[in-house]
């Protein structure tokens, strides 16, 4: 659908003007969002095709609600709406749409194609408690639509490329996260997507990592030193030499010493553990789970480290690890693996992206809580 609307506007000759002016003209959309108290604001950053999507859905759900898109607005917005949470994303601020890039031969990633002064000013205006009209970029046509109307939510989520490049954006913030996904995996996951559900060569895909490469290294993957916590995920340790990407081993980096939430730990806080819990608990295949914690650094910074190397082959087993888990913010006995189960068909649900993407969920429940002195209705 989207390659047939590109094409469309590439054939008609100033047909990239006119459709320009015409949305430009198009009534606004509102979207009406309650908020009884200034927004708390949650960054996340990450890269294309890394999860950010199922990511929002678990967070959401901790907080209560389905997200949704706006009722009755701009089939092609990009705002998420649920009963406490907004989720905008950054894309919105691209200050070239699709053909804008082209002609100045930028990427997406470039911090010259972002309005990074409008995103700041709407930020802080939300955070302020004050609505915005903000832009839509549609990722169908490639175009910027007309603004739509957010008014400020209890829980702000901004998403995207971008959320910690900007300084005056990233003070905004108060809790932030990086998915930080390693090239293999990325290639791993790229290839079976696109060869075997888009009938792309491996050539192709090559070259498209490739040429965005540069620029991912140079404006996006620097931000996750600035992140509370990064959910780094990485090729098994399990299986030697395996190029499928299929068994993964995840790594939750949690920032010590925050004044808004408390790394969570595995048996013993501050002691280094490797534990291997296949067994009558526990049910592994091959090749088994293998969980580690422990003190590190992170560019300079102290952390902890929880691993989760391997997957469940039953998520309802999950309480025997969750039993073990401590400082996880979960309000009851059992949260963590509720949580899992009534999410069992997104993505990564049965390995450490699940889990850590929940564990995250639940501290950026704790950090609303600290900051409104509010506890939520259980979800």
């Amino acid at each position: 659908m989207a390659a047939s609307m590109i094409s469309s506007v590439n054939a008609l000759s100033g047909a990239k003007v006119q459709a320009r002016t015409q949305r430009a003209g198009a009534a606004r959309t509102s979207v009406v969002v309650s908020a009884s108290e200034k927004p708390v604001v949650i960054g996340l950053a990450a890269d294309s095709g890394c999860g950010k999507s199922t990511f929002m859905r678990r967070i959401t759900s901790i907080f209560g609600g389905s997200p949704q898109p706006p009722a009755g607005g701009n089939p092609d917005s990009n705002t998420l709406l649920s009963d406490m949470t907004t989720v905008i994303c950054l894309d919105d601020y691209h200050s070239l749409d699709r053909f804008g890039r082209k002609e100045k031969n930028v990427t997406a990633l470039a911090p010259e194609a972002q309005n990074f002064e409008l995103m700041a000013e709407q930020v802080k205006a939300l955070k302020e408690g004050k609505p915005v009209d903000k832009p839509i970029y549609n990722h169908v046509s490639g175009l910027l639509d007309p603004p739509e109307t957010i008014q400020p939510p209890k829980v702000l989520v901004i998403e995207g490329l971008h959320p910690f490049y900007d300084e005056r954006v990233r003070e905004l913030i108060d809790f932030s996260i990086y998915l930080d996904i390693s090239d293999d995996v990325k290639f791993a996951w790229k290839i079976q997507r696109d060869m075997a559900e888009r009938g792309h060569s491996l050539e192709s895909i090559k070259a498209s990592i490739e040429a965005r490469k540069p620029d991912f290294d140079a404006y996006i993957d620097p931000q996750k030193k600035m992140a509370d916590m990064v959910i780094e995920v990485l090729p098994t340790q399990l299986i030697p030499d395996d190029n499928e990407g299929k068994v993964l081993r995840v790594r939750l980096i949690q920032k010590e010493g925050k004044e808004l939430f408390d790394p969570a730990y595995l048996f013993d806080e501050g002691s280094t553990i490797s534990w291997i819990p296949c067994g009558r608990k526990l049910t592994c295949s091959f090749p088994g789970i293998k969980f580690y914690y422990g003190p590190d650094t992170y560019y300079g910074e102290e952390v902890s480290v929880l691993e989760m190397d391997g997957s469940f082959d039953k998520l309802e087993e999950l309480i025997y690890v969750e039993s073990h888990l401590s400082n996880t913010s979960s309000k009851f006995y059992g949260e963590i693996t509720q949580q899992m189960l009534k999410l069992s068909d997104f993505p990564g649900s049965s390995n450490g992206t699940g889990l850590f993407q929940t564990l995250v969920g639940l501290k950026i429940r704790d950090v609303y809580e600290r900051i409104t002195q509010k506890a939520t209705v259980r979800a």
